[in-house]
């Protein structure tokens, strides 16, 4: 097979380096016909016979099977923004002076409520410990005086009327309703109007009030970022939809709030289980004030709340979605039919965003960012393309924001090289290139993002750090010295500065022990995927043991 693998595909009669088999369609793992007197090369000569190489040059990811990549296109629309985030106009301002009287009023009826409820169901709680059962009858009865009371927090806020159209069918038909989410007003009423079970995530459970009343609902918490949290709530979600005891169950498939003006990607929890569904849509018509809790801090969308004259909510139950009864019908599908529903009755598009859009969105506005729109890049696509974690993309912002983008939400390659501890030189260049798909010059995070998971998604990167980090062990002790960082990154990047080399050193370092063990080194190119370019010259380099070199091809087949 060595042999094999040492036979170049394209014959040549000159004598420039020559691009030799290709292992795999899938592997740009390439072999170069440099003599065995390579040591006799300077550090700068091999890098400049490194770079020489055919796809090298233009890719330095091609090692690992990459041709590039390109970034998905983006929806213009931020799904998030609230479109009246401030008081504005003479008319506005008038309102709010005339309401104040009237919001003090509001205000005190609101905790009123508030209190009057929360002692109800503390007093429903009380003593109930078998929370795998459904809530006894004479407890439910007891929840009334709560369910009254939020509708007085309803009316507090100035929803005064509610239009409905339609209604919730029976248990035995939907035992799962599915809504949009656009405002925290939307549970408020569906706690009054249906008393369901809801899912919600595990922070909501210490939340002063809010806390107590959502447990008397039976709630089925979830952690999203924990697979296995996940799998259960899919588990209580079934167990508790197929038994008529328990009440019916309301989920917001967006797994967050948006505007309303459009519906973004639903996650597949409430569609799992197979059961027939009532989708429900919320809307809240408006010319003056956008009631959406969007980036806006609640403080100040309640005050908003609190000086109109009346705030309007409308409420449809659209007709039931059931999954296919000729062939069992993926959740997938399913989420897709129902949302289809549900965008025709609001008249909008259902995009690719998800709920980790507004997370992004969140923490590149909590990092001073002046457009943190800028950062959102409908998640639900890349996943779909590379399958990559919402905590993993949350990680990827962090780096990008280490970086320093400026008010175009860009980064140069001066801060991506501060960032990654890289020398400027050739190769480095070709990294920061590789991920500037428009070739501006400048970096947005959906590039660093998209690029990051190309190269971490491709089918030789996990076995590539495998064997970089064994090619770097030159004593073979299970762990890498300064001096073998050093050594191996030489190749590369030409000379590198004691402080050159300290700083990569203490990147791959995670645990700050003095030594790089195995663990420590794919953990960093799994948090900098971008960084396993500086060991490709192990891969595209004919060591001076040509035997070697052809091992070396054949542990990464």
């Amino acid at each position: 097979m060595a042999a094999d693998l040492k036979t170049p595909l394209i014959s040549s009669s000159n004598s420039n380096p020559q691009l030799v088999i290709t292992v795999d369609d899938h592997l740009g793992v390439q072999e170069s016909s440099y003599n065995n007197n390579q040591e006799t090369y300077t550090n700068d000569e091999k890098l400049n016979l490194n770079n020489s190489h055919v796809g090298f040059d233009q890719n330095p990811y091609g090692f690992i099977g990459s041709n590039g990549f390109e970034v998905p296109g983006s929806s213009t629309v931020d799904p998030f923004r609230n479109h009246t985030p401030r008081i504005e106009g003479v008319y506005e301002w008038i309102k709010v002076v005339v309401c104040l009287p009237l919001a003090l009023v509001r205000l005190v009826l609101f905790g009123l409520c508030l209190c009057i409820g929360y002692v109800a169901t503390k007093s429903a709680l009380n003593g109930w410990k078998d929370k795998q059962n459904p809530m006894p009858k004479w407890r439910c009865r007891v929840m009334w005086i709560t369910r009254l009371c939020t509708r007085g927090i309803l009316f507090s806020f100035g929803y005064h009327w509610i239009k409905r159209k339609g209604k919730p069918v029976p248990r035995e038909i939907a035992p799962i309703l599915v809504s949009n989410h656009v405002s925290y007003i939307d549970p408020i009423f569906f706690f009054y109007e249906l008393f369901p079970t809801i899912v919600a995530s595990e922070s909501h459970d210490s939340m002063p009030f809010v806390g107590t009343i959502i447990r008397a609902m039976q709630v089925i918490y979830v952690n999203r970022f924990s697979h296995q949290s996940r799998k259960h709530a899919v588990n209580e979600i079934k167990r508790k939809a197929s038994s008529d005891r328990f009440p019916r169950l309301l989920l917001f498939p967006e797994g967050t709030t948006t505007n309303g003006r459009l519906l973004i990607n639903f996650q597949h929890g409430a569609f799992i289980p197979g059961y027939p569904i009532q989708p429900v849509v919320v809307r809240y018509p408006h010319v003056h004030f956008d009631q959406s809790w969007g980036h806006i801090s609640l403080g100040r969308l309640m005050f908003r709340m609190f000086t109109q004259f009346h705030n309007f909510m409308e409420i449809e139950y659209l007709p039931v979605v059931s999954p296919s009864e000729h062939h069992k019908e993926s959740a997938i599908r399913f989420a897709e039919k129902t949302g289809s529903a549900m965008a025709r009755a609001l008249n909008v598009v259902q995009t690719s965003h998800s709920f980790v859009d507004y997370m992004i969105l969140s923490k590149a506005a909590d990092s001073g960012q002046e457009n943190p729109s800028l950062f959102v890049v409908e998640m639900a696509k890349i996943h779909q393309l590379f399958h990559l974690s919402s905590s993993d993309a949350l990680d990827f912002l962090d780096r990008f924001l280490a970086m320093n983008p400026d008010s175009s939400g860009t980064i140069n390659f001066e801060d991506f090289s501060r960032v990654l501890r890289l020398k400027p030189c050739n190769l480095s260049h070709k990294m920061f290139e590789f991920i500037d798909v428009s070739k501006s010059g400048k970096v947005t995070f959906k590039e660093f993002l998209v690029g990051s998971a190309h190269v971490l998604n491709q089918p030789m990167f996990r076995r590539a750090c495998e064997v970089a980090f064994s090619e770097s062990d030159i004593d073979e002790d299970c762990y890498i010295s300064m001096q073998e960082l050093g050594a191996s990154l030489m190749l590369a990047m030409g000379s590198l500065s004691d402080d050159e080399v300290h700083g990569l050193f203490t990147l791959f370092d995670g645990d700050g022990d003095g030594w790089i063990s195995k663990g420590d080194f794919v953990n960093c190119l799994r948090r900098d995927p971008l960084l396993v370019a500086l060991f490709s010259s192990h891969f595209l380099h004919n060591d001076s043991d040509p035997k070697a070199s052809a091992g070396l091809l054949e542990d990464m087949v």
